[in-house]
């Protein structure tokens, strides 16, 4: 069944639906996060981004007010990390645009 509007007793109507991701863009905007689809890239190309080595022993965690929250499974990861922070951060920025994330926080923590 197509989907049409339910009448409305003044028969004035609601407005048309909005698009899911144009308001998830607007919702994330308003608390201070990066664009969904600037998350959704971080996380699928995270093998790309860290490269072989560190894959294995990171993951990312969020992304709030332009810093990568990164979960790693040892502080020497955390560590290794650090020293890759300008590295990580160029492949970042070239996947989803300079400045959305400024900088990388490491933690040590479990999957």
């Amino acid at each position: 069944m197509p989907w049409s509007r339910l009448p409305t007793p003044d028969a004035a109507g609601e407005p048309d639906p909005s698009v899911l991701g144009e308001v998830l863009d607007q919702v994330l905007a308003g608390i201070g996060a990066p664009r969904a689809s600037s998350i959704v890239a971080v996380a699928e190309g995270w093998a790309t981004i860290v490269g072989p080595e560190l894959v294995a022993h990171t993951w990312p965690l969020a992304i709030e007010d332009g810093c990568l929250r990164v979960g790693v499974d040892s502080p020497a990861w955390a560590s290794h990390l650090r020293w890759s922070e300008r590295e990580v951060l160029g492949r970042i920025d070239r996947l989803v645009g300079a400045g959305e994330v400024r900088s990388v926080a490491a933690r040590v923590t479990r999957r």
